[in-house]
């Protein structure tokens, strides 16, 4: 199911987690060659992708809202 990107944070390895406006979190990582997403790694990167539509994986399967911890 597509969800729009309204936040971020970074998770216990430091990596950046998207928080989608359904509850759920995805990571964004940019490690290429596999994933390119140069965005991730500056705040202005970051917030330009504000309202980005990513794929929810856990929205297909009924998944309950992730939390932070």
């Amino acid at each position: 199911m597509q969800q729009k990107i309204i936040g971020y944070h970074l998770d216990e390895e430091q990596h950046w987690v998207a928080e989608l406006g359904c509850g759920h979190f995805q990571h964004v990582r940019h490690n290429p060659p596999w994933t390119v997403r140069l965005w991730v790694t500056t705040i202005e990167g970051r917030q330009q992708q504000l309202g980005m539509i990513l794929n929810c994986k856990k929205c297909d399967v009924a998944a309950p809202p992730d939390s932070v911890d």
